[in-house]
């Protein structure tokens, strides 16, 4: 038995309703679904650490997750992994002609024009069995990462002339988001605040994309850097007896102040 259907094997022993192990009877594709996100996140995380042994790991528990879907839609009568793999492996030779066909493609910008071509397509081919017309935004994942989504639809729109033509513009946008969520602090109309807030960080998200940056990974970024900071000043009071609950704003902003002074050093 290869590893593979090893696998396959024990999630169907796993789920058995005589035998199997009562937690996973008891989960649903809602129920895992929490689940998946989270370890997608952690091989993200074991990559970004440069830890194989990690990524391993957790590229194992990702596969699982996907095992976990298939044996519970094959006891529905909905689809079995087969017809996953499968199905990945028809779109992955489709939306590659220049390696299973003759097609000619010779970079990887112009391979990234030709896939968004052929998902365009089959997002056209999919509406005309649905009830409302297709939108150029259609199969953006409500699901994703507010940062992701904003830059995925963002990019949706441009690709039809929706955009400005550069950043000065988006610059332009983000001094009157900001002026128009200082109007609404002053309201106390938490409704509009809200709206505002939202405004402003989708506008950043579009600043991020004319920059040519990754506004997810920039925030992740800027998370690290607050937690490697803050840290530091943790050590630093504690270095010299104090806690965090016992010095004011005053000291801590010095030590923040420190801790930034060292890492530039």
């Amino acid at each position: 038995m290869n590893e593979m259907a090893r696998l396959l094997d024990i999630m169907a022993r796993l789920r058995d309703p005589e035998s199997g192990c009562p937690w996973d009877l008891e989960q649903s594709f809602a129920t895992i679904a929490p689940h998946t996100v989270e370890e997608a996140y952690e091989a993200a995380q074991a990559i970004a650490d440069g830890d194989m042994a990690a990524l391993r790991d957790e590229l194992g528990d990702l596969l699982f997750q996907v095992v976990f879907y298939a044996q519970m839609a094959r006891e529905a009568g909905n689809f079995s992994f087969d017809d996953i793999a499968r199905g990945i492996s028809d779109k992955m030779v489709r939306r590659h002609p220049h390696v299973f066909g003759d097609a000619k493609i010779d970079t990887a910008a112009a391979q990234t024009l030709s896939w968004e071509a052929m998902k365009a397509e089959e997002r056209a081919a999919k509406a005309t069995t649905d009830a409302r017309p297709p939108s150029a935004l259609d199969g953006v994942a409500r699901a994703l990462p507010a940062l992701t989504r904003a830059l995925k639809l963002q990019k949706r729109a441009a690709r039809v002339g929706f955009d400005w033509p550069d950043i000065a513009p988006v610059l332009e946008k983000l001094d009157e988001e900001i002026t128009e969520l200082r109007a609404e602090l002053e309201s106390a109309n938490a409704a509009r605040i809200t709206d505002e807030l939202g405004d402003l960080l989708f506008t950043c998200a579009n600043l991020a994309r004319h920059a040519g940056t990754d506004p997810e990974g920039a925030l992740r970024a800027a998370n690290a850097k607050f937690e490697r900071r803050f840290k530091r000043v943790e050590a630093l009071l504690a270095a010299d007896g104090h806690a965090l609950d016992n010095v004011d704003l005053a000291e801590m902003e010095r030590l923040w102040n420190q801790a930034k002074a060292e890492e530039a050093g």
